[in-house]
């Protein structure tokens, strides 16, 4: 599965899926309690409230980033997010209360979603076809637009890696396996170094090479995950057999493995080096040139 979700990110997601599809297997039966569903794989609190109320009609009220939109400005909650969370809990409490929210909670969320989505949009509301227009806070306090408000991102912290293009004689590349949880959990990717906070040298980085060989520092790859930017450094080197842990990976083969985003681009890289030939290509090469030297 992961191999069919490579390059979509968030793959904690796909492993999630797999779990909570096991778990629903084993049981036999969708739960339809909150927080039932909370207790599913994969599954947080807005994704159980949205199956609750609209696919098992509890009265229960799904917050989104448009349903906290449109909250925020009808109660005028100034309060940054995500400190406001708590607020909003408790006035999507007060809607599901409402006898719209005991009578039609699925009809009343979806309706929550499409009012953010289509009315109460972030920039240039449409306050003059909102229902709530009327009783709307924000708009009466002349603050709607600036709502909701949030605390000032913190620049991402910068990361470092290094990591290793190892090629052999029959055209294989040396691939390993992350760990199965943890960031690209489960991912195949080039065997490679840490990620810390500074660059390493390039003594330290050889260091770190999957076996003895003539590395040669390629090119360099930029990649941002969501909590932090990575810079890669990747080296190349081809040896006649490959000794070392890991496994193999036919060159020709690797688009059919899950190699994450991350790792796409060190292969783009490696291609474009004129790296992804394998041994059995150049040495044709070479005989096709001296056929017409000769």
């Amino acid at each position: 599965m992961l191999r069919e979700w490579a390059g979509l990110g968030y793959y904690a997601r796909a492993r999630n899926l797999h779990a909570c599809a096991r778990i629903l297997a084993a049981r036999g039966e969708f739960p339809s309690d909150v927080h039932e569903l909370r207790r599913l794989p994969g599954i947080g609190p807005y994704t159980a409230a949205a199956i609750a109320a609209i696919a098992f009609g509890k009265a229960v009220v799904p917050v989104d980033a448009n349903v906290a939109r449109v909250l925020t400005r009808v109660f005028a909650i100034t309060t940054p997010l995500p400190k406001a969370r708590p607020h909003l809990e408790r006035k999507a409490a007060e809607l599901a209360a409402t006898e719209a929210g005991q009578r039609r909670p699925g009809d009343l969320a979806q309706a929550l979603f499409d009012l953010g989505a289509i009315v109460c949009t972030p920039k240039s509301p449409r306050c003059a076809a909102c229902p709530w227009s009327a009783s709307c806070a924000g708009r009466a306090q002349g603050i709607a637009e600036s709502l909701p408000r949030s605390v000032p991102k913190m620049p991402r912290p910068e990361r470092y890696g290094v990591h290793f293009w190892l090629t052999d004689a029959e055209g294989n590349v040396l691939l390993r396996r992350r760990p199965s949880r943890g960031l690209l959990g489960g991912m195949s990717e080039l065997p490679g170094t840490p990620w810390v906070s500074e660059p390493y040298s390039e003594k330290a980085a050889l260091a770190a090479a999957p076996m003895p060989a003539s590395w040669r520092r390629i090119g360099q790859v930029r990649h941002g995950f969501t909590h932090f930017a990575l810079t890669l450094e990747v080296f190349a080197a081809a040896v006649p057999r490959i000794e070392t842990t890991g496994f193999l990976c036919p060159i020709r083969d690797l688009h059919a493995h899950a190699l994450p985003t991350l790792m796409r681009k060190c292969v783009r890289l490696a291609e474009s080096s004129g790296l992804m030939a394998t041994n059995t290509d150049r040495e044709r090469e070479i005989a096709t040139r001296r056929r017409h030297e000769l």
